[in-house]
């Protein structure tokens, strides 16, 4: 969600400027209008946005490359590449809390705050609608006793008793513009966006830019029926009183007299300068570019990872196999799954799981397939076998991994639903120690929290070969799910 309220943001940024270094100072009124309405609803549209052609022309790899640092597997030197244990799949499945949703009601007390403005604006013009209005053919006319008040709302003009009759009818020609081209649907538009992203700066200025807008287009509809200089006496010598009401027009406002009276001077555009215009092609090009090879759902489709987690839970519900067939198969998955190339997803961050790292040399490393006695958590090393001890410090390593793992984590980064996995690589050295950690996962927090919950494992009996004891490196795959 945040990510998509950042692109909302840069995306309506990038229109914004547009119009407001290429645009803004041409007299387009009605092109530029429609530009202000469709340039804020493609900005919500675009992250939705997703095209397979694009996403070939310009792959995902380049498209993050822009704001993460590229992992390249590590390039292993020597004749004697240690070889490793993989240990069975550590599944971690953090719990539904209630945890409250601090952001979440943030927002929510953002919005009814808008919305409580807004309301107390819409009652302010409620209590105008009691005055005595004059109905007419399209429009009607509301007269406020002892006010000088000149405003529009939807099909309503709002004219103070002491304007005089000159002024009257020119301030009502001006009006009924913003009556007949239904202005006011513009501004309430807007009102909605700033109770729905009441954090958004932008809103307020596309909302005063369009504004604008609709006081250069009745001006300039007026200026053809009146002369120029008789409108801009008008203008200048008038006084009425104004309403903070941001969603009507308004004919007399201080801040906008300045603005109107220049453009009115202006000279018309030339028609050539229309192609600034198509200065939108090249923005939104980038923006589709953008979101289509930013894709989550194209990345998450090629991480093998989450292949290999569906088929473990396949092979693990299948009753047509026995117990020692599934462990069979599960073994050789993840297996293959240690020694394969893989990669994960987590916000667009595409991350190299590496297999086999380099090992320090100041230890005898024995290969755990040959090893006469291998490694044993507390509790097992009185066992008799290899492969009591194995499984009996596989269960233990699993256990203790899901105890000290902290899922806060998890549930802080990963949507609900989310399975995250962190390959951790470590060596139990001749004294038993945990020593040389390394984690590749989909995000920095959980491979801190992996190394930190594999660092803690308590003191092992090392592994022993010839009677001399011996490191043994290790990989450890956790699957974490948040909910």
């Amino acid at each position: 969600m945040i990510r998509y309220i950042i692109q909302i943001i840069v995306f309506q940024l990038a229109f914004l400027l547009v119009y407001e270094l290429f645009l803004k100072k041409e007299t387009f009124f009605t092109a530029n209008r429609w530009y202000l309405l469709l340039t804020p609803v493609l900005s919500l549209i675009l992250p939705f946005a997703s095209f397979t052609i694009l996403s070939e022309v310009v792959p995902a790899s380049a498209v993050m490359a822009i704001n993460n640092t590229i992992k390249l597997p590590e390039v292993f030197i020597g004749s004697n590449q240690p070889q490793v244990e993989q240990l069975p799949t550590v599944h971690i499945v953090a719990e539904k809390t209630t945890a409250v949703n601090w952001w979440l009601v943030a927002y929510a007390l953002g919005s009814f705050s808008s919305l409580l403005l807004f309301l107390k604006r819409w009652r302010v013009i409620g209590k105008l609608f009691r005055f005595k209005a004059e109905d007419k053919k399209d429009f009607k006319i509301v007269e406020i006793p002892n006010s000088r008040m000149a405003f529009t709302f939807l099909k309503t003009v709002f004219l103070g008793s002491e304007i005089s009759a000159e002024e009257r009818e020119q301030i009502l020609e001006h009006e009924l513009i913003h009556v007949s081209q239904k202005h006011s649907l513009d501004l309430l538009f807007f009102e909605i966006l700033k109770v729905l992203f009441w954090f958004n700066p932008l809103v307020y200025i596309f909302q005063n830019r369009i504004a604008l807008l609709h006081e250069f287009i009745a001006d300039e509809e007026v200026v053809k029926r009146t002369s120029k200089k008789h409108y801009f006496n008008q203008l200048l010598n008038s006084a009425f009183e104004t309403q903070n009401l941001s969603f009507t027009n308004q004919f007399f406002n201080k801040s906008l007299i300045k603005k109107r009276i220049i453009m009115l001077q202006k000279n018309k555009s030339k028609t050539i300068a229309k192609f600034k215009f198509l200065l939108v092609v090249p923005v939104l090009a980038m923006m589709l570019v953008y979101v289509s090879c930013s894709d989550d759902r194209e990345v998450a489709s090629q991480d093998p990872s989450n292949d290999i987690e569906n088929l473990i839970s396949k092979i693990e519900s299948r009753d047509n196999l026995t117990s020692d067939q599934k462990l069979q198969l599960v073994n050789s998955l993840q297996e293959i799954e240690g020694k394969m190339l893989g990669s994960s997803r987590f916000e667009d961050k595409k991350v190299i799981e590496v297999q086999g790292y380099g090992v320090s040399s100041d230890g005898a490393d024995v290969p755990f397939a040959v090893i006469e006695e291998v490694p044993a958590f507390a509790g097992c090393e009185e066992l008799k076998t290899n492969e009591e001890r194995k499984d009996c410090t596989s269960e233990k390593i699993m256990k203790h991994v899901q105890k000290e793992f902290n899922t806060q984590i998890g549930e802080d980064l990963l949507e609900e639903g989310v399975i995250a996995r962190v390959i951790v690589q470590f060596k139990i050295d001749e004294t038993g120690s945990i020593r040389n950690i390394r984690a590749r996962g989909p995000a920095p927090e959980l491979e801190e929290e992996a190394k930190r919950v594999v660092n803690t494992i308590p003191q092992m009996t090392p592994g022993k070969q010839g009677g001399e004891a011996v490191g043994v490196v290790y990989s450890l795959p956790i699957s974490f799910k948040n909910g």
